[in-house]
């Protein structure tokens, strides 16, 4: 018998593909092990976002070969499908798989070795099908489920389209028998996750919209979530659809990379500062409390200080709840790399500190809104391992530790008092 240790890097559709991994391996007689030096194989699915995340993943593979010398590394994910010929090189890999040959990951593995290749990743440009795939994990409280791989935009400094291809979309009876199949195994929320998901449906003549009628239509899942939409993805449309719904959770994450029009172009993102504010003062007027997130790169390349200085204010000023930045990083196949004025390390760390900053008084504020407010809150399945309190999440997005150390409410929808907000954490008493 195998054994394997998976390590999991980037967005929240790696994690959902490294549970199908782990499970094809399983259902073939592999062991999942929870330490390096009792693995036979070490497998890491990677991220390309960054160049940090490129120089994590080496160190994480170095660092596998240097604790156990006859560990056998597999690289798959975004990294592998765009730097396989580098990886093939190196002395730390052993195996390269692509980002849709990971799915089968066993079958994959076998061939390899009969073959004697190191390297299975197609040409991921050419893949026209979303590869659904079957996932039974019942191990977290709040499901994944992946509707949406690909993307068709050409932002300039993103790499992830040639690493994903272009957007490909599950098939509506597929996700509806998939949220069914959540509500058997106990399910009281299933979360919608892709690379693009607001271009789901798009090959079927169907919007997302389309997706949600059917999802409350046909399903009696409690609570849904949605992952990231651009902007003008939020339709007027979407809007009126969700606040009418009873299962919606009211937490939205707006893909928004920049506060500044002069660098939303040079993004070759399609929508103005504007608007998009508007939208987050109109979200925020329809819906009780919704957490809106969002993501910010700082120090893209032409960003000066008088641009930066339009992004920090906007940002303050605007109704967002919180804000993921990080900063730009220069990635060679994209267009962002050749510009000219490109910023230095020291120049966007500092801007990312700044909008960091921002960000926290954000959240802050957001959470003193809900303070005295009574909400529903999905107990996890397991206690805060600090505290040994049940913890859960309300249904815009607040983590909350309860009062109780009560594990035969795990995975049960429960009412809550939000108390307090102290050293980060937000307290909360059953009712």
């Amino acid at each position: 018998m195998s054994k394997f240790l998976i390590h999991t890097m980037g967005c929240k559709s790696n994690k959902f593909e490294s549970s199908l991994i782990l499970e094809n391996l399983i259902s073939h007689g592999w062991e999942n092990v929870n330490k390096l030096e009792d693995a036979d194989f070490y497998i890491l699915n990677s991220c390309s976002v960054t160049h940090k995340s490129d120089n994590e993943a080496m160190y994480l593979l170095r660092n596998a070969k240097h604790k156990k010398s006859g560990i056998i590394n597999v690289v798959t994910g975004c990294m592998a499908q765009i730097e396989k010929e580098n990886l093939l090189k190196s002395e730390y890999v052993d195996y390269v798989i692509g980002n849709d040959e990971k799915l089968k990951m066993f079958e994959v593995l076998e061939n390899l070795k009969i073959s004697e290749n190191k390297c299975l990743a197609s040409d991921i440009m050419s893949l026209c099908e979303f590869n659904s795939i079957h996932l039974t994990d019942t191990s977290q409280t709040r499901a994944s489920l992946k509707i949406q791989d690909g993307c068709d935009n050409r932002c300039t400094y993103c790499i992830i389209p040639f690493a994903r291809g272009t957007s490909r979309s599950a098939k509506p009876d597929f996700i509806i028998n998939e949220i069914k199949n959540l509500e058997t195994k106990g399910f009281k929320e299933v979360v919608f996750t892709g690379i693009h998901i607001g271009l789901w449906g798009k090959e079927f003549g169907l919007s997302l919209v389309d997706l949600l009628k059917e999802v409350e239509e046909k399903t009696s899942i409690p609570r849904y979530r949605l992952g990231s939409l651009n902007p003008h993805e939020i339709t007027d449309e979407l809007l009126e659809f969700l606040k009418n719904s009873k299962k919606f959770c009211p937490h939205f994450h707006l893909s928004l990379q920049s506060a500044c029009d002069k660098t939303l172009r040079s993004m070759n993102r399609f929508y103005k500062v504007e608007e998009y504010l508007a939208q987050i003062v109109r979200i925020n007027e329809i819906f009780d409390k919704p957490f809106l997130g969002s993501d910010i790169i700082v120090g893209f390349a032409g960003e000066d200080d008088f641009d930066f200085d339009i992004t920090r204010k906007n940002l303050e000023k605007s109704g967002l709840s919180q804000i993921h930045t990080f900063p730009y990083s220069k990635r060679q196949g994209t267009v962002g790399a050749g510009l000219e004025a490109q910023n230095s390390d020291e120049v966007k760390n500092s801007r990312a500190d700044i909008v960091k900053s921002i960000s926290r008084q954000k959240y802050a504020e957001f959470v003193e809104k809900n303070l005295g407010c009574t909400a529903e809150v999905l107990i996890e399945k397991r206690p805060d391992k600090k505290t040994g309190f049940m913890k859960g999440m309300t249904r815009n997005y607040l983590t909350v530790l309860l009062d109780t150390k009560d594990t035969s409410i795990a995975n049960t929808l429960q009412q809550a008092k939000i108390k307090r907000f102290e050293s980060g954490k937000i307290f909360g008493k059953l009712i």
